[in-house]
């Protein structure tokens, strides 16, 4: 594909890191020079220094050429303006980055998409969203939902207390014959593991599961891991994530926010109505013990600022704080973070990156996620009719070493896949994959 990305910013970088690996055409156009020096020494991709609003820097770009142009900069009305002078001049997709919820009502997308913006991202709101999820089911790491629930996915940490520990996925399979539930991935240190039969479970594992929804609490006792329900929250900083996510929460749960200026605080007090908001340094031990954090079933921090966000939460549980959830920007923190027990991480660049990726893929891609501490990322792609995937059992297909099929949706049911399934057209599959094997999946499907 031609791909414009217009904005050099944390978005607009890691995907043009992502995309120029795989044979896209990417150009990357930026006001800033040294910026795009410092880009062009590392990547392959063709550079521009201009304004993504200039038409005559928007020409210079081949946007009258690119099937796709992505609006990807610090400024919402920058990126308005320039996807609909990247559609005028010929663009085949546009998708623009915004930061107003007003945009999302489904009159005003269709008003914008009748101007020439095709599909609208709001990070912030998808990170808002995964906080939600990731609270809904307590003990487990990385939640996505597939079909409306029909299929969940999962991360669960082995510990000493769980029957799997020691034990290979083939022994599993033996003890637990209800086929509600598939181990697609093991992430092991720094190393992301696509298991077979033989792989072995080891203390310390995180590994994820594709299940059915009522299969999800058997899993989890299987797992060692106790179901506990999120009645009291602490959510430090009130940056939009933390606003977004207290004004659903709030009106569910007991939630109290932290936050550090204190004008915001005054603000937020008369926006958040079902919040108490508190105005102080979340990395006070003292101030934190006096707001009860001892009481807290869940601690989310979503400061803005990587290292805060990852030593309050470990602070959080050193104060006995079962589920803590932090955002962590800076992706060469994930690791170390996850290494250290902060919790469950979200990130916005990766957010906003899956959701543009799936654009950039040849298959029926439904959904499309890259997980926050593996480099793997999951799919949900349709099964084409006469593609090469609904053609025999998947015992006897030769499918991709480094990629696993967890289970499809079919007719709106979730069914976990076996070596006997045989997928049909129309099938919604969940496929888990390393990057490597995503466009030898692809090809099966399409």
């Amino acid at each position: 594909m031609k791909i414009v990305i217009a904005g050099a910013g944390a978005v607009g970088i890691h995907l043009a890191k992502m995309l120029s690996n795989e044979d896209h055409d990417i150009i990357l156009l930026d006001s800033d020079e040294e910026k795009l020096k410092e880009i062009d020494s590392h990547l392959d991709l063709l550079t521009i220094v201009g304004s993504s609003s200039s038409l005559n820097d928007l020409k210079e770009a081949r946007v009258k050429k690119a099937d796709l142009f992505i609006a990807v900069t610090q400024s919402e009305e920058t990126n308005i303006t320039s996807s609909i002078l990247a559609k005028k001049l010929g663009a085949i997709r546009t998708i623009a980055r915004i930061d107003n919820q007003e945009y999302l009502i489904p009159e005003n997308k269709e008003y914008l998409k009748s101007l020439g913006i095709d599909e609208l991202i709001y990070p912030e709101r998808l990170a808002s969203k995964e906080v939600i999820s990731y609270l809904s089911r307590s003990g487990t790491r990385q939640l996505y939902e597939f079909s409306g629930g029909k299929l969940l996915l999962y991360g669960i940490k082995i510990s000493s207390k769980s029957v799997f520990m020691d034990k290979t996925m083939a022994e599993v399979a033996e003890m637990t014959t209800n086929l509600d539930f598939r181990a697609v991935a093991i992430k092991r240190e720094d190393a992301t593991i696509i298991p077979r039969g033989h792989n072995r479970f080891s203390r310390g594992d995180l590994v994820f599961v594709v299940s059915k929804p009522d299969a999800m609490e058997r899993v989890m006792s299987l797992a060692g891991k106790e179901k506990y329900e999120i009645k009291n929250a602490m959510i430090l900083g009130g940056s939009r994530i933390g606003q977004k996510t207290a004004m659903e929460l709030g009106k569910k749960i007991n939630l109290k926010l932290i936050e550090i200026d204190k004008d915001k605080s005054l603000k937020l007090a008369d926006l958040l109505q079902d919040t108490l908001v508190i105005n102080g340094d979340g990395r006070d031990k003292e101030l934190l013990k006096e707001e009860g954090i001892h009481k807290m079933d869940a601690f989310v921090a979503v400061t803005g600022n990587s290292e805060t966000n990852i030593l309050a939460c470990l602070l959080a549980k050193k104060m006995g704080v079962k589920r803590t959830i932090a955002e962590v920007e800076n992706i060469d923190y994930i690791d170390l973070a996850d290494n250290i027990g902060v919790g469950t991480m979200i990130n916005k660049k990766l957010l906003a990156a899956s959701y543009i990726y799936r654009f950039t893929m040849d298959a029926d891609v439904q959904h499309c996620k890259w997980l926050t501490v593996s480099e793997a990322e999951v799919v949900e792609l349709v099964a084409k009719p006469d593609s090469k995937i609904t053609k025999c059992m998947l015992k006897d297909m030769d499918f991709p070493e480094y990629a696993n099929i967890g289970g499809i949706i079919r007719d709106d049911e979730g069914i976990i896949a076996t070596g006997e399934t045989q997928i049909q057209p129309n099938d919604k599959v969940v496929v888990f994959t390393l990057p490597s094997a995503i466009k030898k999946v692809e090809k099966l499907f399409k």
